[in-house]
């Protein structure tokens, strides 16, 4: 059987100015890397400002399982079914980072026929935007560091100094390190640590920027430390907001790429979902919905996790009120759900699935908290039977939505064509009342109990007395009113990833909160999430490398 990357090779890719031409993006708006993939203007997507905007589809899925579930190949192949019956459709997507790629899940440009190409390059260096990301941190980090060397005019408390320093790489040594070590040269030695560059601020800064305006004006509200007299200190104070900004500017122009299937895909930013809110950008997501009719874009992880934050922090700062929701699921990661072991996926257990949907049901529920209309997309594996596949269909209708079979990992757009009917004509219903879980007045511990409870049916939220305090203390500064963001887990509704399935009565045990003043949002950390992943015991670099002819092998 043809891999990812086999199939990838074979197709025959579009100059990139043809793929632009059919998104109504003129030659003279792109900036070209290479022959496949531009970035596109910034003054383009100025005159773009006012235009009418397209309908957009939000793409999550149940918590991720081992046994996979392909939420960006559902994302992908949808998008390519909309065109094939005739809707000018967009995708909108992250950009891969480079630790899962080396790590557990691989890239992130979908699978099959459904991909978005060139998918090296993609997963890889890609244009260089992770790299800006990663430069504009740790510039941020050195001049912190620098200004205490030369004086410490601002009086920063080294103790309390909350900035760290970034890569884009899982890295548990980095974690927690000293730093300036050596003498008196050296600076002052402290304790530092690094964040996967996904997790960083100024990943959620860039992601959630209208413009090169607003991008530094959020650059400068970072708040990275406090002064020894308890005033926040912020980029703004170092005079670094300007610079970091330069580093962004060319970064912050979305990146135009194609699928399989010629459709124009716009992959830009890529905070995780776990541990930031983890949408593609807001400028990449409104240039779509100026070019395109539908839109499809996708959430990251499980819908309690990417699609909570979509709606309640992307969708609340951008403007942006989807037209409907896919869920995406497969028999294998439902009988996961329903307690069957790996090894044992490829046997009927219709009473297994039946258990699992108790996953997918809460997450469809939850989407229909938010005033949104779904359909669930049933992502077909050669083991699944149609007495599991009747059972997914069973559940689901009581629910007052679709479970639609869809094969687009094996055939391209034809594969989704049913699931791209379904959507246009929840499109076509105008169904969706969208409105965020919660309003802004409401406190942040309020924010925090209301996600608990009402999408991880969680009976409790434990709040520690210093963390109850560090919330009080943001609301007193003025930041109350700001979403809350929490960082959980991916693999439960709980903040345990041993819990499957739907588990009720559990209680999420905040560890730690951060203010993102320039995402505008604050982080509330529950359970062992860790902001800096580690790899895995057979990390999937150890299957990368270049054959005889230097062409890339292993990654997936």
């Amino acid at each position: 059987m043809a891999t990812d990357l086999d199939i990838a090779r074979a197709a025959k890719l579009l100059p990139i100015q043809e793929i632009a031409s059919r998104a109504g993006i003129p030659a003279e708006a792109l900036e070209p890397y290479g022959r496949y993939k531009a970035k596109i203007g910034l003054d383009f997507l100025r005159a773009q400002e006012g235009n009418r905007q397209g309908a957009l589809v939000l793409v999550t899925g149940i918590n991720p399982t081992a046994a996979g579930e392909g939420k960006t190949t559902t994302t992908v192949g949808l998008g390519d079914a909309l065109n094939r019956i005739g809707t000018r459709a967009m995708i909108a997507l992250r950009e891969p980072s480079l630790g899962p790629c080396f790590g557990v899940k691989g890239g992130a440009t979908g699978g099959g026929y459904a991909q978005v190409l060139p998918m090296e390059e993609i997963n890889l260096h890609f244009t260089g935007d992770f790299h800006a990301i990663t430069a504009a941190n740790n510039l941020l980090a050195a001049m912190i560091d620098n200004h205490i060397y030369w004086g410490n005019e601002l009086g920063i408390d080294a103790r309390r100094i909350s900035w760290r320093r970034a890569i884009d790489m899982n890295d548990r040594a980095l974690r927690s390190v000293n730093a300036a070590l050596g003498g008196v040269a050296n600076g002052f030695p402290r304790e530092d640590g690094f964040d996967i560059t996904v997790a960083s601020e100024v990943m959620a800064v860039f992601c959630l920027s209208k413009d090169l305006a607003d991008l530094q004006e959020r650059l400068g509200r970072i708040i990275v430390a406090q002064s020894r007299d308890g005033r926040s200190i912020t980029a703004r104070d170092l005079k670094a907001d300007g610079a970091m900004a330069a580093l962004l500017r060319d970064a912050l122009s979305p990146n135009l790429v194609q699928t399989l299937e010629g459709s124009p895909a716009l992959v830009h930013g890529g905070p995780f979902a776990n541990i930031a809110h983890g949408c593609n950008s807001v400028m990449a997501t409104r240039l779509a919905l100026q070019l395109a009719d539908v839109v499809v874009t996708e959430a990251g992880f499980g819908a309690d996790l990417g699609a909570e934050k979509f709606l309640d922090i992307k969708c609340r700062s951008a403007g942006l009120a989807p037209s409907a929701c896919v869920v995406v699921a497969t028999v294998r990661a439902l009988k996961l759900h329903g307690g069957v072991a790996k090894s044992a996926l490829g046997t009927e257990d219709v009473a297994a699935v039946e258990r699992g949907i108790a996953n997918l049901a809460r997450h469809v529920q939850n989407m229909q908290k938010f005033g949104l209309p779904v359909v669930v997309a049933l992502n077909k594996f050669t083991s699944d039977t149609d007495a599991e596949v009747a059972a997914v269909r069973a559940a689901m209708a009581k629910l007052g939505t679709e479970a639609i079979l869809c094969t687009h990992w094996a055939d391209g757009a034809t594969g989704a064509e049913e699931l791209a009917h379904a959507v246009k004509r929840i499109i076509a219903s105008g169904a969706a009342k969208f409105e965020p879980l919660y309003n802004d007045h409401l406190s942040l511990t309020g924010k925090i109990e209301t996600v608990a409870r009402e999408i991880y049916h969680a009976a409790g939220v434990s709040i520690p007395p210093p963390v109850a305090a560090k919330l009080k203390k943001f609301e007193e500064a003025g930041f109350g009113h700001v979403p809350v963001c929490i960082a959980k887990t991916q693999y439960s509704f709980s903040a345990d990833p041993t819990l499957m399935g739907a588990p009720e009565g559990h209680v999420l045990p905040l560890r730690e909160v951060r203010l993102s003043a320039g995402a505008g949002f604050v982080v509330a950390i529950a359970g062992d999430v860790m902001t800096m992943p580690g790899l895995p015991r057979r990390p999937a670099a150890e299957s990368i490398g270049l054959d005889a002819e230097g062409r890339i092998e292993g990654l997936f």
